[in-house]
């Protein structure tokens, strides 16, 4: 590994698009919004104990 990349942080790296497949159930668009040092994102009450896979996509 080159000096570089070893000093690079997350933010200083060039974020690359890739193509995702998933196949589901359902799919819900929505915003993360705050949650004291992080983020969340309300889920149908429905869902509460299933597998889901979050994707960021901007």
């Amino acid at each position: 590994m080159n000096s570089k990349r070893k000093n690079e942080t997350a933010s200083d790296e060039k974020v690359r698009k890739v193509k995702f497949e998933v196949f589901g159930e359902e799919m819900l668009e929505k915003e993360v919004k705050l949650s004291g040092n992080s983020g969340r994102i309300y889920l149908p009450p429905e869902w509460v104990g299933k597998h889901v896979k979050i994707i960021r996509t901007d």
